[in-house]
């Protein structure tokens, strides 16, 4: 058992993460551009962006799953089931859903940052005017995508707070595989 403020930082630590990962979800779902010439860009068009919403809504989806055992453990200062369960859950949960956000920020840094600078380049060696309305639109596009890569970092940084948190009361408690 761990004390109350432990308790309660797992729980906001999670909601953090839910908050951060659905935030993500809608900015990338959301991103669509229109062209002068009536075509549209939306993330569907580039399937790295598919895998940040997956990331994202896993994320989320483990939250919501995680979030009555935790409101619990922060009231009651004891798990909802008691057989060690629960702490081996947890631990093994945040490890995977830590690495998932981890790998979906690398992925939406990568391709929009890549892209960003490809286009940019393209229109450099066009000749293209920094003002151009083209140009702009695509950078629009995938500064958003830096943007929920970024907003992508914040649930990272608290499930690796709550997967630390996890680990030490793993090592507290008994345990299903020990």
């Amino acid at each position: 058992m761990v004390s109350k403020p432990v308790a309660n930082s797992m729980l906001f630590l999670r909601i953090v993460t839910l908050a951060a990962s659905a935030v993500t979800v809608v900015l990338v779902v959301t991103n669509k551009v229109n062209f002068d010439d009536g075509s549209k860009l939306r993330f569907q068009d580039l399937n790295s962006y598919w895998y940040v919403v997956v990331a994202a809504a896993v994320a989320a989806a483990y939250c919501i799953v995680q979030l009555p055992f935790a409101i619990y453990y922060a009231v009651k200062q004891k798990r909802f089931i008691s057989n060690g369960f629960l702490p081996e859950f947890d631990f093994y949960g945040d490890k995977v859903i830590s690495l998932i956000l981890a790998t979906g920020i690398g992925v939406g840094f990568a391709v929009s940052i890549e892209f960003k600078k490809f286009f940019n380049d393209l229109f450099n060696n066009a000749g293209a005017s920094k003002s151009d309305t083209t140009r702009s639109t695509y950078n629009n596009f995938f500064i958003r995508g830096i943007i929920a890569s970024s907003i992508l970092v914040v649930a990272l940084l608290s499930m690796v707070v709550v997967s630390i948190i996890s680990s030490i009361n793993r090592t507290q408690s008994k345990g299903i595989f020990k």
